[in-house]
């Protein structure tokens, strides 16, 4: 299906891809709207990371986890000047490897690093707490968290109850983009009824989404506004944080990707909007 002037119309708030969620709309009958929402800004001051790494040289990190593949780059990155990256490599080898998904998992293994546990999907920390256990990686344990923007106090709670001690490796955070024009026009229209669906893959764009829309004093009218469009959400992590934040999750795939939130949202954009079928009538 190839999007059309009278198909669904959809606002995506991608920022890394936005090309290919362009096009994803438009392939499954969408007219297609993509406003970046945030940007990722490496840590100026990158003192925990290098903290990180002298833990490792001195044995006092027993387990470490990747939550994203462009934390794990951005980590390497930002100790390089002090830490090469065999270094690296050699001291995660005396840990406990876990990872949160395929990415991380991705760059892992390009660098050679053993991976002793993955997340199960849909790649929440929910997943990763049973892998942990199964690993007796936890209790007891000094357990680095490679952070991926924002800290995640319920997963560091979960540690910490299972006896582990967790050590935060924060290597990048989420910012508004430059140019947050694109995005304030994005949050207007949809309060002026521009948009039928609103697609969102991670749970940060909603945040920054919100902060923008309050800035504006739109807020209140921009939720009003979402809670008459079709909603579709990547997976857990993001719809947990729409629904806290009073917004309807109508479609969340099965599988947490791209691909599958906007050919699953799209198909039922159109099936809510098709005429009844005339068959039988006389």
């Amino acid at each position: 299906m190839v999007g059309s002037e009278d198909g669904p119309r959809v606002l995506s708030f991608e920022s890394r891809r936005q090309r290919e969620m362009s096009a994803l709309i438009r392939r499954h009958g969408g007219r297609a709207t993509v406003v970046a929402s945030m940007q990722e800004t490496p840590l100026s001051d990158n003192h925990k990371a290098l903290w990180f790494v002298d833990e490792l040289r001195n044995g006092k990190i027993d387990t470490v986890v990747f939550l994203t593949g462009v934390g794990a780059t951005t980590l390497a990155e930002s100790v390089a000047g002090e830490c090469s990256r065999d270094e690296l490599v050699k001291l995660l080898e005396r840990c406990t490897i876990v990872v949160r998904g395929p990415k991380p998992a991705t760059v892992l293994v390009d660098w050679g690093v053993r991976i002793d546990g993955r997340a199960a999907e849909p790649n929440t920390w929910q997943e990763l707490m049973p892998e942990l256990e199964r690993l007796e990686a936890v209790a007891g344990r000094s357990v680095a968290v490679q952070e991926y923007g924002v800290p995640n106090p319920l997963f560091y709670e979960a540690i910490s109850s299972q006896g582990g001690r967790v050590v935060p490796v924060p290597v990048y955070r989420w910012s508004l983009p430059e140019d947050t024009g694109p995005l304030e026009q994005g949050i207007r229209d949809t309060i002026s009824g521009g948009f039928d669906v609103l697609l969102f893959t991670s749970a940060h764009q909603l945040t920054n989404v919100l902060a923008v829309a309050e800035r504006l004093g739109l807020g209140q009218a921009w939720r009003q506004a979402a809670a008459a469009c079709l909603v579709g959400s990547v997976g857990p992590t993001a719809s947990a944080a729409l629904k806290s934040s009073g917004v309807r999750v109508d479609v969340e795939p099965a599988h947490p990707k791209m691909g599958p939130l906007v050919r699953e949202t799209l198909m039922e954009s159109i099936s809510r909007t098709r005429p009844p079928s005339s068959h039988g009538a006389r």
